[in-house]
């Protein structure tokens, strides 16, 4: 099973920026873990912070992996920074913004906002910026060490596919 950490792309500017979205629910499994009731505490089900990591590697390496059309094959390489100052709960949408920094054959870096957007009483939502997440990805295909891949794009698989032909973007991998 792969997992998605984004719902939706709602902007990509090819080369330069992407925007993906990520609808937080209680019906996803892993919030009611982070953290139970205790007989002193009632439950806080709160977005794991390693899962908001992964959501904005999804939205940049879709952003880097796009530059090119997806003919290589882009993995993480680096967390630089990652810095989120307020828990993301159910009901709250994340929107990622991941731009590109530096592009080469070898990979990219990116420097990423994640914003926290709160429904409110009055019925206009809410948005704060809660993080900085600069990541660095490497083509897995350019690597050093001359280990040789699979030719299939085993890293962006059906589901980017069918994220991104959601999000109203062609996707020729």
């Amino acid at each position: 099973m792969r997992w998605m950490w984004i719902d939706r792309i709602v902007e990509l500017v090819p080369k330069e920026r992407m925007v993906a979205i990520k609808q937080i629910s209680l019906a996803e499994e892993h919030l009611h873990d982070h953290f139970p009731s205790t007989p002193t505490r009632r439950a806080m089900p709160v977005m794991p912070m390693s899962l908001i990591v992964e959501g904005m590697a999804q939205t940049a390496g879709v952003l880097v992996g796009h530059a090119e059309g997806f003919k290589e094959k882009v993995v993480l390489a680096k967390v630089s920074k990652a810095k989120i100052d307020r828990d993301a709960t159910p009901g709250c949408t994340l929107r990622y913004t991941a731009t590109i920094e530096q592009f080469t054959a070898a990979g990219a870096s990116t420097t990423g906002i994640v914003e926290l957007i709160e429904p409110t009483a009055k019925g206009e939502p809410k948005a704060e910026v809660i993080g900085q997440i600069d990541l660095i990805f490497s083509h897995l295909d350019q690597n050093m060490g001359g280990v040789e891949y699979p030719e299939e794009n085993f890293v962006f698989s059906e589901s980017f596919k069918t994220l991104m032909e959601t999000s109203g973007i062609e996707a020729n991998f």
